[in-house]
């Protein structure tokens, strides 16, 4: 009998649009469950921009089966410190949903993200939505924010067996 399929939940996180994208991997056979983006208009203030998101992030950890993982890019250099001030809180929303769920979390940096899709660690959206499309068979180009979504979530992915062997562990 197969083992069940394992599910990973991958975020590409910002306040206003946020991308999230859902795998299912059996065995060697890996699938793009679902994709989407998280959009608050810009007139909304940002304590109503973090609870949509706190209710958006709750909802997608119960849709389905449970994921086995979440996914998520590292922080990266940020020249403006209110833009990593905000990222820092979208983060915090996401991390206190995920605990709240149990479901552990992943970080990877934003070159290890775009290496373990594409084979270079500089590549363009572009290339890293392409490569994403290509891999997962997707008959359309999910929007970039859930394309780089997606993207983490396959970092994860192939990222597992180190995982198992204790080299990587859960924030």
């Amino acid at each position: 009998m197969p083992a069940p399929a394992v599910r990973i939940l991958g975020f590409d996180l910002s306040l206003r649009a946020t991308g999230y994208g859902r795998l299912s991997v059996a065995g060697s056979r890996v699938a793009g469950e679902g994709w989407g983006v998280v959009r608050a208009p810009a007139a909304w203030p940002h304590t109503r921009c973090l609870g949509r998101l706190r209710g958006e992030f709750a909802a997608l950890l119960r849709e389905g089966d449970p994921p086995a993982a979440v996914a998520i890019e590292g922080i990266f250099h940020c020249r403006n410190v209110r833009t990593a001030l905000t990222l820092g809180e979208v983060r915090g929303v996401l991390l206190a949903a995920c605990a709240e769920a149990g479901v552990p979390v992943f970080e990877y940096a934003p070159g290890e993200v775009k290496r373990s899709v594409t084979g270079r660690g500089g590549a363009s959206k572009e290339q890293v939505a392409r490569m994403v499309v290509s891999l997962l068979g997707l008959s359309e180009t999910p929007p970039e924010d859930a394309a780089d979504a997606l993207a983490v979530a396959l970092c994860h992915e192939r990222h597992r067996t180190l995982l198992r062997l204790g080299a990587r562990k859960p924030l």
